[in-house]
């Protein structure tokens, strides 16, 4: 089994391409953002450490952390946005080793791909195989992103001045998918690339 990481700026389309992998192959993907939410439900990893750090006062009635409380509280707090981050990010990075680990013992699985904004900061290279940069030219990202999202263009230059810089994507990445033009473009880089014949996508 081969384990890639798929990463890219906001609004370059990493969605369609993790669509089309989960279609036309043999793999599993995890989306590390809904991974690191699902392990700050209660019963899960973080759960407890975080109610230690946060206090009580980041539960909502139903006893699970209140995200948008959470976020308030580490919103202008950068020492206390790291320990929270300190927390988060060990804990999704530990489910996935454990997974990779899992899958590779079972054999079923020709594919694990890995998403995430932040694979290149947190240090992902050490754990996959190859990182796929996917990249969007900048007008075509912010008219995604105002269309799908209704982000006004101060948003967007927020955001985008957050994350690496083309150079910076593509100095740490082993594969480039050019995902500025039409879908099918797209889908022939990955098939090239994974050695399979394109042809329509499953509906």
């Amino acid at each position: 089994m081969k384990v890639i990481g798929v990463t890219g700026g906001v609004g370059s389309g990493k969605s369609l391409i993790l669509n089309f992998l989960k279609d036309n192959y043999n793999c599993e993907i995890i989306m590390a953002d809904d991974l690191a939410k699902d392990l700050c439900r209660k019963g899960e990893m973080c759960y407890k450490p975080l109610i230690k750090l946060l206090g009580k006062e980041v539960l909502g009635t139903d006893e699970e952390i209140d995200r948008r409380v959470m976020a308030q509280m580490i919103f202008n707090d950068d020492d206390l946005r790291a320990k929270v981050n300190g927390i988060i990010h060990p804990g999704v990075k530990k489910f996935i080793l454990k997974r990779i680990a899992y899958l590779r013992r079972k054999k079923t699985t020709d594919f694990l791909f890995i998403e995430a904004a932040l694979l290149i900061e947190d240090g992902y290279k050490d754990i996959v195989d190859e990182l796929w940069y996917i990249y969007t030219n900048e007008a075509v990202r912010r008219e995604r992103l105002k269309a799908s999202r209704g982000y006004s263009d101060e948003k967007i230059d927020d955001i985008m001045s957050s994350q690496l810089s083309e150079e910076e994507f593509r100095l740490n990445s082993d594969f480039e998918i050019d995902n500025s033009g039409a879908c099918e473009a797209s889908y022939r880089q990955i098939c090239e690339r994974l050695g399979k014949t394109h042809e329509q996508p499953k509906q």
